[in-house]
């Protein structure tokens, strides 16, 4: 039988977060959709958070829609236990971590086949262990052939899903580009005194979309005659730019601004930059995909019956 890891409250206060401390000894639960681990879907393993022992593997998570980590099958029935929960005027059975007795979540029957089971576990109460695999070394190589691309077009949240849904768009980060200091925040952005826009950068794969569609798909969604402005959202961090990565891709993108103020599209002029590509901050983790968050957000409420017995 394996050796319980025992601690006092007190020793566990030492070890663990407040917020790790509430859920993971006194049964508490995350709110949905706040978790680290909840959109997460790196190659590894997740480990109790109190005692490192290992309970999950990336490869049976999914996503429930219920706004935590949901799991299929833990790594081992034997670094798991299960006990009646009666609390909250039902019957649920909690999951805790059978080395330390942390309380990990509840596992329900309304999973995937063939186990059907439903592992609804707390960010809080795991760490997570990165390691590579030929899937993850397979898509390190995918990336050496894919081109990166960098526009400024307003407020970048729309802009992202727009680029995003671009088939040959690998994938899209939002940040801030063009400034004068390093590391900016978004309140620093957005007083204006930073030079920087906010931008998106684009990796993508020219087999499939050219720089020129992309081009094309960024004069589509804004407008680049408004100076420092796009629509209500007004400063120069909303200014319209072209960040050029090579001599290629400025030659496209005058060529493209030629060609538009040539066809009369618009009364004023194209106002847009064409700047060469500088350090790109990310920006915060809440900024990035952040209307697929919302949506999902949109998508728990909806089912808020049942999001009451989850955690």
């Amino acid at each position: 039988m394996k050796k319980k890891a025992s601690k006092t409250d007190s020793e566990w206060e030492k070890i663990l977060t407040p917020e790790q401390f509430k859920v993971m000894r006194k049964r508490g639960t995350e709110r949905p959709f706040t978790g680290k681990y909840n959109d997460h879907y790196q190659n590894g393993i997740y480990r109790c958070a109190g005692c490192a022992a290992p309970l999950f593997s990336s490869n049976t998570k999914y996503d429930h829609g219920t706004g935590w980590p949901s799991f299929s099958a833990p790594v081992n029935e034997k670094n798991i236990e299960y006990r009646k929960d009666f609390s909250l005027f039902m019957e649920r059975m909690e999951v805790v971590c059978a080395t330390c007795n942390a309380h990990l979540g509840h596992v329900f029957e309304d999973g995937p086949p063939p186990s059907y089971r439903h592992f609804c576990i707390n960010s809080l109460a795991l760490d997570f262990e990165a390691h590579p695999s030929i899937k993850e070394k397979n898509a390190r190589e995918n990336r050496k052939k894919l081109h990166t691309a960098s526009f400024a077009a307003g407020c970048f949240w729309g802009v992202e899903e727009k680029f995003g849904n671009i088939e040959g768009v690998a994938r899209t980060t939002v940040g801030y580009s063009g400034g004068s200091i390093a590391n900016p925040s978004y309140q620093q952005v957005c007083r204006g005194d930073t030079g920087h826009a906010e931008s998106i950068n684009i990796l993508y794969d020219p087999s499939i979309v050219s720089y020129k569609a992309l081009l094309d798909a960024f004069f589509q969604l804004h407008d680049p005659t408004q100076l420092n402005r796009q629509g209500p959202d007004i400063g120069s961090q909303y200014r319209s730019a072209i960040f050029y990565h090579n001599e290629e891709q400025k030659r496209e993108a005058e060529n493209a601004i030629e060609k538009l103020e040539k066809s009369g599209r618009y009364r004023s002029p194209v106002v847009t930059q064409i700047l060469p590509a500088s350090a790109f901050y990310p920006a915060e983790e809440y900024h990035q995909k952040f209307y697929r968050k919302r949506k999902k957000r949109m998508k728990g409420i909806a089912r808020a019956g049942s999001l009451s017995r989850k955690g």
